[in-house]
């Protein structure tokens, strides 16, 4: 029997992603730093749990043994990513997250030759915007005949983030501005913004240049060199963080869905325009990546470092439910 592992099972995120896997009827074991939720949520969802940390290599692999696949939960991914990433390649356990930190793909790309050499699959990514543009993308490139020399790609973002989402805002993502220019990271100017029709019946607004880890998996799944990440959405919260709720109530999500545009340019200067309209960005990354992790317990993986859209396909977005891609 094929078991999954769902590390960081009492976060807010990974609760979600619990408890659809709990819907689904998937055996699951939960993983976790307390003890103490871990066995509350057990008692709960009456899975099996197991505590560990990410600072012992030899507590990891303990806790691995019998496990074929990994979703890791737990943020800050900077430090939880690295131990795990290795352990899983060392025990030949495919692995999946859902960070929004560059420095995970970064590090997925580095360890890459040695997954795969091991049989085993890095897929940071199996939810958010790494998911969502990423089969947006391709959805685009399928229909544009020339040679594509750029993608803008953009995600509106809409009603309030979590704790986990503002610690590792604050402490974890990186104060440049980064683009792929000529298949290289290279600086942006964050005054650079570009105009996205997100197709809600708002007409074209402003998008800010941000570092998303799509300047990665993008270009990794279709090669393209030129590619440029941005974000729209509301102000940040002035809460402070430490007193702020763990993250949006269920009726806050429902009515915050997301949206995500891209505009593919080719060498002649002709462009291509898709929007993806989807729910609110926790509810699809529970969602999306439980069944990354179904699918990948039924035998659909590939070694080494890979994103949800190049293993899946473009319509693996659809699997959340209210997904749906208008063509501009």
């Amino acid at each position: 029997m094929e078991i999954l592992m769902i590390y960081g099972a009492t976060g807010y995120t990974g609760g979600i992603a619990c408890n659809h896997a709990n819907s689904l009827g998937l055996s699951f074991v939960l993983g976790g730093r307390s003890l103490d939720k871990l066995a509350l949520l057990s008692a709960k969802l009456a899975a099996p749990y197991k505590a560990f940390g990410v600072k012992d290599a030899s507590s990891i692999a303990s806790a691995l043994k019998g496990v074929n696949v990994l979703l890791n939960c737990a943020g800050p991914f900077g430090e939880t990513a690295e131990p795990l990433m290795e352990a899983c390649i060392g025990m030949g356990v495919h692995y999946l997250d859902f960070s929004a930190e560059l420095s995970t793909y970064q590090l997925a790309d580095r360890l890459g030759e040695k997954a795969e050499r091991r049989g085993t699959m890095l897929m940071p990514g199996c939810g958010g915007s790494v998911a969502m543009l990423g089969c947006l993308v391709l959805h685009v490139l399928q229909n544009v005949e020339q040679h594509v020399a750029s993608i803008d790609v953009a995600l509106r973002i809409a009603g309030p983030i979590s704790r986990g989402t503002a610690i590792t805002a604050r402490d974890r993502l990186s104060p440049e501005c980064l683009q792929r220019c000529q298949n290289a990271l290279t600086l942006q100017d964050v005054s650079n913004t570009q105009q996205f029709d997100f197709d809600d019946g708002k007409g074209p607004v402003a998008c800010t240049p941000v570092t998303l880890p799509d300047l990665i998996t993008v270009w990794k799944s279709t090669g393209v060199p030129n590619i440029r990440t941005f974000v729209h959405g509301s102000e940040p919260s002035t809460t402070d963080i430490a007193t702020s709720p763990e993250g949006p109530t269920t009726e806050q999500r429902e009515a915050s869905p997301y949206h995500a545009a891209v505009i593919a340019t080719t060498r002649d200067g002709n462009t291509k325009r898709s929007v993806l309209h989807t729910v609110n960005g926790y509810t699809f990354t529970g969602i999306a990546s439980v069944e990354c992790a179904r699918r990948v317990l039924a035998g659909e993986a590939m070694e080494g470092f890979q994103t949800p859209a190049a293993v899946f396909g473009k319509d693996f977005v659809k699997c959340v439910s209210g997904t749906y891609i208008v063509d501009a």
